[in-house]
């Protein structure tokens, strides 16, 4: 199996779990946080509407420096336009992937300044970033989510509000 198969399988499941959370963000609750250094609802789901953006950086360009990227985007005002901007996102990135396994075994650096941070293959680079960056911001939301009493869908399995 090509690295791009494995790749599509866990992009194209991890995606649509995420969009089916994002599809539950409420328009009345966008600037709602738990806390004081918490990000709004909006916010984050915005953030993490956005997060198949990395792989142009990842599979496009040698690396990436964090001295010189913007990576904040302001909340954008609504469920319709976050789900819009995310399925955008998802065609975008999906086309992208179609790589040979040489170009996503090529080396990614992220960089701050003159800091190497780390070197991975692009496959690797495209998992952290993009699949567990998903994942972990996802978890966030469904808190989110479950502390203004909106169902969670079922994610990996069964949620207490689906089966």
């Amino acid at each position: 199996m090509a690295l791009k198969d494995g790749l599509l399988a866990e992009f194209d499941h991890e995606t649509a779990t995420t969009r089916r959370l994002l599809a539950r963000v409420p328009d009345d609750r966008l600037a709602w946080k738990p806390h004081d250094k918490s990000m709004t609802l909006g916010a984050l789901a915005t953030h993490l509407g956005e997060l198949p953006r990395w792989a142009d950086a990842i599979l496009n360009q040698p690396h990436v420096d964090l001295a010189s990227t913007s990576i904040v985007r302001d909340a954008l005002g609504s469920c319709a336009e976050l789900l819009a901007a995310f399925d955008a996102q998802v065609a975008a990135t999906r086309a992208m992937l179609d790589r040979t396994d040489a170009e996503l075994s090529a080396y990614w650096s992220l960089r701050r300044g003159d800091q190497e941070i780390f070197t991975m293959p692009r496959a690797s680079a495209f998992r952290t970033f993009v699949l567990y960056h998903l994942v972990h911001h996802r978890g966030q939301l469904s808190v989110y989510l479950r502390l203004n009493g909106i169902p969670v869908p079922s994610i990996y399995g069964p949620s207490a509000d689906e089966g």
